[in-house]
C-alpha cells in the first residue's frame, strides 16, 4: 500500500457543515448610536424673499466696491472714485481762489468727458463681478432652491449696481455743491446753488439706472469676467465713438454759417456793406447721430427736458422726444434681456 494512501486527506469544502446563525435581539438591530458633534438646531426666525432680496443687495453693493475682499478688488473703485472727486475738488479751489467765486463745473455736465471714461472703465470692470461669478461657479440653483423667485436675482443685482453707479456719480457732485456753497455770501446764493443741484442729482439718477442696466445686462451674457468686462467696454466706447464721429461729419456736410449783409450799415472807409455772420442750422444728421450712444442719448434727454449747459451734443431742438424715446428703449431692452436670461439660466 502506497505511503500516501494511509496519509489522511481533509475533507472537502461541500462536506463542511456551515456555522449555525447567531440570533439577534430585536432591539439591538433596531437601535443605533447617535455621536453628538456639536451641531445647533437654528432656532431663530426663518426670514422669507423680502429678506433674502435685501441680504443679496447688500451683499451684491458690498461686492461693487471690494467690500469684504483683498485689496486687488477695491483698486479700481478706488481709483475711479477719486477720479470722479477731482473736478469737485477743483472747483472748490478756483471759487476760493476767484474774486468773483464763480464756479467752474456745472451741476448738470459736471465734466461729461471725465464721467463718460470713468463711468465705463467702472462698469465695465464692476459688473462681472456682480454677475458673473455665480454663472461660472454654477450656484444660481441654490438660490432658487430658496424661497426667491428667479425675478428676484436680477432685480437685486439690478439696484445694487444702480445704488453703486448713484454712489460713483452723486457723491462727487455733493462735494462740488460743498466745495461752492462754502464760499457763497448770502442766502440767496445757496438757494441759487441749491437750485441748480437738484436738477444735477436727478440726470445723475437717470444716468445711474440706465448705464446700470446695460452693464449688468452685458455682464450676464458671459461666466467669464474677462468676457464680459471687454464686451461691456467695446459696446461703450464703440457706440460712443461712432455717435460722435457721425455727428462731426454731419456737421462738416453742413458747412459754415453764411454772411448776411446787415441793412442800412455801411462799413468805413470806401462805403462797403457789412456783413454779419448767421449760424447754421444744425442738420438732421447731427441731431440722430446721438441715439446710437447711450451717453449721448442721456445727454440729449438732458438737454432736452431743459439744460441750459452745453453738453456732449448740440441742443437737440425738436428731436428731444427722439431721445427720450431712446433711453426708454436703452432701458426696456437692458432690464428685459437681464430678466429673460435669468429666467433661462434658472429653468436649466
Amino acid at each position: 500500500m502506497p505511503a500516501d494512501a494511509a496519509r489522511p486527506t481533509p475533507a472537502s469544502p461541500a462536506h463542511v457543515p456551515a456555522p449555525a446563525p447567531v440570533p439577534v435581539p430585536m432591539t439591538a438591530a433596531a437601535s443605533g448610536v447617535i455621536h453628538d458633534l456639536g451641531y445647533r438646531r437654528y432656532d431663530g426666525r426663518r426670514l422669507g424673499r423680502a429678506q433674502i432680496a435685501r441680504a443679496l443687495c447688500w451683499h451684491s453693493l458690498r461686492s461693487a466696491f471690494g467690500i469684504g475682499r483683498g485689496v486687488k478688488a477695491k483698486i479700481i473703485p478706488v481709483i475711479a472714485f477719486g477720479i470722479m472727486c477731482l473736478p469737485a475738488i477743483v472747483n472748490a479751489v478756483a471759487v476760493a481762489t476767484s474774486a468773483s467765486h464763480a464756479p467752474v463745473v456745472h451741476y448738470d455736465t459736471y465734466t461729461s468727458a471725465v464721467r463718460v471714461l470713468v463711468m465705463t472703465v467702472f462698469i465695465a470692470a464692476q459688473a462681472p463681478e456682480l454677475v458673473s461669478r455665480d454663472l461660472r461657479s454654477h450656484v444660481l440653483p441654490l438660490y432658487f432652491s430658496r424661497p426667491i423667485r428667479r425675478i428676484d436675482y436680477p432685480l437685486a443685482k439690478l439696484a445694487a449696481f444702480v445704488l453703486a453707479c448713484l454712489i460713483m456719480i452723486e457723491v462727487p457732485e455733493l462735494l462740488l455743491y460743498l466745495g461752492t456753497v462754502l464760499q457763497a455770501h448770502g442766502l440767496s446764493a445757496i438757494w441759487a446753488q441749491t437750485r441748480g443741484l437738484v436738477p444735477g442729482l436727478l440726470v445723475g439718477l437717470m444716468w445711474a439706472v440706465v448705464l446700470a442696466a446695460i452693464g449688468l445686462a452685458l455682464a450676464s451674457l458671459s461666466g467669464r469676467r474677462a468676457y464680459a468686462t471687454g464686451t461691456i467696454a467695446i459696446f461703450f466706447f464703440l457706440t460712443w465713438t461712432l455717435a460722435r464721429l457721425l455727428s462731426h461729419i454731419a456737421a462738416r456736410v453742413g458747412g459754415p454759417g453764411r454772411p448776411v449783409p446787415v441793412p442800412g450799415a455801411i462799413g468805413p472807409p470806401h462805403g462797403h456793406n457789412v456783413f454779419t455772420v448767421v449760424p447754421r442750422p444744425v442738420p438732421a444728421g447731427e441731431h440722430l447721430a446721438g441715439l446710437i450712444s447711450p451717453f449721448t442719448a442721456l445727454d440729449g434727454v438732458r438737454e432736452w427736458l431743459g439744460g441750459t449747459t452745453p453738453g456732449i451734443i448740440p441742443d437737440p431742438g425738436g428731436y428731444g422726444p427722439a431721445y427720450g424715446l431712446m433711453v426708454l428703449v436703452f432701458l426696456g431692452v437692458a432690464v428685459g434681456g437681464l430678466i429673460a436670461r435669468y429666467r433661462k439660466v434658472g429653468i436649466a
